[in-house]
């Protein structure tokens, strides 16, 4: 058993031992392959890191030569820039200098002109100051000459210059006021006369009363009724005053709104049929009155504008022109007086070759203000303007109503023609009366301005007030005078009288020696 287990051993141990051989001779072929491995990796490294060493140099030197490239590039760029640069900065102080030397000779050539004008303004001075010795030296000589003074000269030539213009004025005055009124008297005439002939229209005399007749005297009592309750309720509702006085079998209606007037005036009569007189028999009666008036207003308008031939005219200037039918002025019905200057317009404005239609239609409206007056505060004229505007009336018709009373000056030929038609209207005799108290007034006002100016002697108003004969004292008015002296009496008339037409200033001059042989 020993010697087999001694030679396993045995074996054990040499496997051991050729085993430590070949590992160590395998360690030793090892190590030899990787120091040669090593060695050629070392040789490969410095073959590319001398290659790399290599690339580097070149590129450093290809990058150098681009940089020397561009920096001669920009060198030469800048040096080029810097060269225009510095030729504009040398171009600009060639300018500079020349105009240094422009201006130097100007402020040469300026001191060499203002010592000239120093010397001209000093012998202008010098010679002004002898020109003045000289003139005092001469009006000193003047006035010793002519004994007067500067201002007693003065106004002498003043006093003879305005007598010579005065005179000289007075000619041509005289002249062209013939000229012209020769002229436009003649065309006047004409159309005038012929829109008078060709217009018919009625006198008609109203005023701010009306009589009711009564069927006898105990109807006054049924009207008053007990303790004045029915004749209350009539002036209540209708705004009307009752008159109720000795006068028998009538009564009294005054109010100076006619529209309530006649409604009460209506009212009253068929009251007074009916025999029912009590305040709500009263109150139904005026009710329906009322709207019998406002129907009757409706129809005289509508009738107004068709005579007129006015087409358009606004629903409310209808009615409006139906209330001038209870209106009147100076006793003339103001409705039929627009219609007949609206007559006399549409002719005139056809024989001036203008617009006929357009200047009926002005002369129908002209006193459309006279159905307000009563109610709004102001002028008919104001009032009618103002109404035209607001119903979109044209600007043509607005300025006839406007100027038709002279308000303000007419700038159309159709609102000079609606003056014309409307004096006409009115100033035509019978046409319009006033109370004897007003009518003295206004001739004592006429002939107190004409006696207002100075050299008047007497003056006397003929005629209605239509002529002012004025004489004057021939001492103190001449002939030359007399003409300016009419100009200034018509001024002041028309800015201080109102009066209807026109108003001839006749002037008499008048010198007379008188002796007696013995």
């Amino acid at each position: 058993m020993e010697p087999i287990v001694l030679t396993v051993v045995i074996a054990i141990v040499c496997a051991a031992v050729a085993g430590a051989v070949c590992f160590l001779l395998g360690a030793a072929h090892r190590k030899k392959t990787a120091e040669f491995t090593i060695g050629s990796a070392e040789q490969e490294a410095k073959r590319i890191v001398s290659e790399a060493i290599k690339n580097a140099e070149a590129k450093k030197k290809e990058a150098v030569l681009e940089g020397k490239d561009e920096i001669h590039r920009l060198r030469n760029e800048s040096e080029k820039e810097l060269n225009d640069r510095r030729k504009e900065v040398q171009r600009q102080e060639r300018r500079i200098q020349q105009k240094e030397e422009t201006l130097d000779k100007k402020i040469e050539s300026l001191e060499n002109k203002e010592e000239v004008l120093n010397n001209k303004i000093k012998q202008a001075e010098e010679r002004l100051s002898e020109a003045e010795a000289v003139k005092k030296s001469q009006f000193e000589m003047l006035e010793r000459i002519s004994g007067f003074t500067m201002e007693q000269a003065k106004d002498y030539l003043l006093k003879n210059l305005e007598d010579e213009l005065t005179h000289d004025k007075a000619v041509k005055l005289m002249e062209f006021e013939q000229q012209t009124r020769d002229e436009a008297e003649k065309a006047a005439r004409e159309i005038i006369s012929m829109a008078i002939q060709r217009c018919a229209a009625d006198h008609v005399a109203e005023a701010t009363i009306s009589v009711v007749p009564l069927p006898n005297d105990e109807m006054k009592g049924r009207i008053i009724g007990r303790e004045g309750r029915n004749i209350r309720a009539i002036e209540t509702m209708t705004g009307v005053d009752l008159i109720i006085d000795d006068t028998p079998e009538a009564i009294t209606l005054s109010c100076f709104e006619p529209v309530r007037r006649e409604v009460a005036r209506i009212a009253l009569e068929r009251l007074i049929a009916d025999g029912r007189i009590h305040p709500a028999r009263i109150e139904e009666t005026i009710e329906k009155a009322r709207r019998e008036v406002d129907a009757t207003i409706r129809q005289e308008g509508e009738r107004a504008v068709i005579e007129a031939g006015v087409n358009g005219v606004h629903p409310e200037l209808v009615k409006l022109l139906g209330r001038l039918r209870y209106r009147t002025s100076y006793g003339q019905n103001v409705l039929n007086h627009s219609l007949e200057v609206s007559f006399l317009a549409g002719i005139m404005a056809s024989e001036l070759g203008l617009d006929p239609t357009i200047a009926r239609r002005a002369g129908l409206l002209h006193d459309i203000g006279k159905a307000l007056d009563h109610e709004i505060d102001g002028s008919h004229v104001d009032i009618g303007v103002d109404v035209a505007r607001k119903y979109k009336e044209s600007e043509t018709v607005v300025h006839a109503i406007q100027a038709h009373h002279g308000d303000v000056e007419a700038k159309t030929v159709i609102a000079c023609i609606v003056q014309a038609a409307d004096a006409i209207s009115a100033a035509r005799p019978g046409a319009r009366r006033e109370n004897l108290e007003n009518y003295v007034k206004r001739l004592e006002k006429l002939e107190e301005v004409a006696s207002s100016f100075e050299g008047v002697d007497r003056c006397f108003a003929i005629q209605a007030g239509r002529e002012i004969r004025i004489m004057v004292k021939p001492e103190v008015i001449s002939d030359d005078r007399m003409v300016l002296l009419a100009r200034e009496i018509c001024t002041k008339i028309e800015s201080d009288l109102e009066y209807p037409g026109q108003i001839k200033v006749n002037i008499i001059r008048e010198s007379r020696a008188i002796e007696y042989a013995k």
